[in-house]
């Protein structure tokens, strides 16, 4: 029988898998190391895990103490499990810009959960470093991990991602890349694939608002080159004691935009459900794709799983919010038609004069308005079948007698693909306010006329 003792015995030998589609224009092979695999869903399970047995090792905790981590999620969670099974408590602090999926499942396993502000100084006593730090000072039988400076973090990858991937690939890759934050991913497996072959290019993927890249090329630590920023899980406002630049041969940027939107289309179009940091790594990549040549093999790291961000780039509204996301919204659509004043009705006219304004205006569907509101909805198909169900000539009746239910309103940079969802036969329009506070609609034929645009 195969049977798993506990769930740490999980850990480890993740597929390699081949990428097909985005990378298809490219001469060489392409190789995703699929870490949320793990049982935690991401590569820090790996550190996590070693970190602990090290620190039992050396007896800096003992039974039933308390583990205490500034974390972005992902080694939490890695802790969290191998808590859970050697029957220790966590206590992480984490970032407020951090998706709340990942403060949330922290919880669902045991761990106690402190939110710090992101847009502080890493010495700042309010920073999830510091607080963290000052936290393992007060718990009585507590051990600070420090996945920074804790070189276990790299000496994990050194013996089990590394080895992994050079018998993965039957020691034929050329280039290992990485989006890389304490740098114990890109350092650990980068010095074991540099051993056994010295000519393998390393490749770490920085973001806009980190000092890595700048401290790689010049060795000054920069702090104007910091600013917040929007990626997670990688990049950093400090050098952490994890990384070895000597096993780096290249760093490369990559935007929050192009990072997101790269790991939606890893999504769409690999079928790989990935993390945001998946995303960077694989943009950064096509980024340097002009120095990569036929019969290379290269390996880009994916960190962890795409349900950690199901709240934030894998959500159209939070995309369009930060500009992210190219997609068509009811703006665009009044926009592209033309502004035009919303005809609208009262409650107390007439349907005579109800179809009179269709016929003036050619249109099918007619807000109803009563002291500003907007109350109901007057539509020809409604008409039309009231007239043929009652067998009587409707047309002196008060608009407020056969209105049918009002026409749901939305935000104005609503996508074009909820329109269409809230759009039926029973309903056949939406409703919106611009800035200025004017209605505007969208009909059933203005949703079919942007869909041939």
């Amino acid at each position: 029988m195969d049977i798993k003792n506990n769930i740490l015995e999980t850990i480890g030998h993740t597929p390699l898998i081949r990428l097909n589609k985005i990378t298809k224009s490219l001469p060489c092979t392409v190789l995703a190391k699929v870490e949320y695999f793990n049982p935690g869903n991401s590569i820090k399970d790996r550190m996590a895990l070693k970190m602990l047995e090290v620190a039992e090792k050396e007896g800096k905790i003992k039974p039933g103490g308390t583990i205490i981590e500034g974390t972005s999620g992902n080694t939490g969670m890695g802790l969290a499990l191998a808590a859970c099974v050697k029957g220790y408590k966590c206590i992480f602090t984490t970032t407020d810009k951090q998706s709340k999926e990942k403060a949330d499942i922290l919880k669902a396993v045991g761990a106690e959960v402190i939110v710090c502000p992101t847009n502080v100084e890493p010495e700042d006593p309010r920073s999830y470093y510091s607080v963290s730090k000052r936290l393992a000072t007060e718990v009585p039988n507590s051990w600070y991990v420090n996945q920074y400076d804790n070189l276990a973090n790299r000496e994990a990858h050194y013996e089990q991602t590394g080895p992994e991937i050079w018998e993965q690939t039957d020691g034929k890759i050329t280039h290992l890349v990485v989006a890389t934050g304490t740098g114990g991913t890109i350092v650990g497996t980068g010095k074991f694939l540099k051993e056994k072959n010295p000519n393998i290019k390393v490749w770490a993927i920085d973001s806009y608002g980190s000092l890595l890249k700048k401290y790689f090329e010049t060795g000054e630590l920069d702090q104007k080159e910091v600013y917040p920023y929007i990626s997670e899980g990688f990049g950093e406002d400090f050098v952490p004691e994890n990384y070895d630049m000597s096993v780096i041969d290249q760093f490369e940027k990559v935007t929050d935009k192009d990072g997101a939107i790269m790991a939606r289309r890893i999504a769409k179009e690999e079928g790989l459900f990935c993390g945001y940091s998946a995303g960077s790594c694989l943009q950064g990549m096509m980024q340097l794709k002009n120095q990569l040549k036929k019969d290379d093999v290269v390996v880009c790291i994916f960190h962890d799983h795409g349900s950690r961000y199901v709240a934030k780039i894998y959500n159209d509204q939070w995309m369009m919010e930060r500009g992210f996301l190219d997609v068509k919204t009811f703006k665009d659509i009044v926009n592209g038609r033309g502004a035009k004043k919303l005809v609208t009705i009262n409650a107390d006219k007439t349907v005579a004069e109800a179809v009179d304004l269709m016929q003036k205006y050619n249109i099918e569907n007619l807000p109803v308005i009563n002291n500003g509101n907007v109350v109901g909805a007057i539509s020809e198909s409604g008409l039309f079948s009231k007239m043929m169900s009652n067998g009587q000539d409707i047309k002196n009746k008060k608009i407020d007698e056969v209105k049918e239910a009002a026409y749901p309103i939305v935000s104005f940079d609503t996508p074009l693909e909820r329109l269409s969802s809230l759009i039926s036969k029973e309903n056949g329009a939406v409703l919106a306010k611009d800035d200025s506070g004017n209605y505007h609609i969208v009909t059933k034929y203005d949703v079919l006329q942007s869909l041939g645009n």
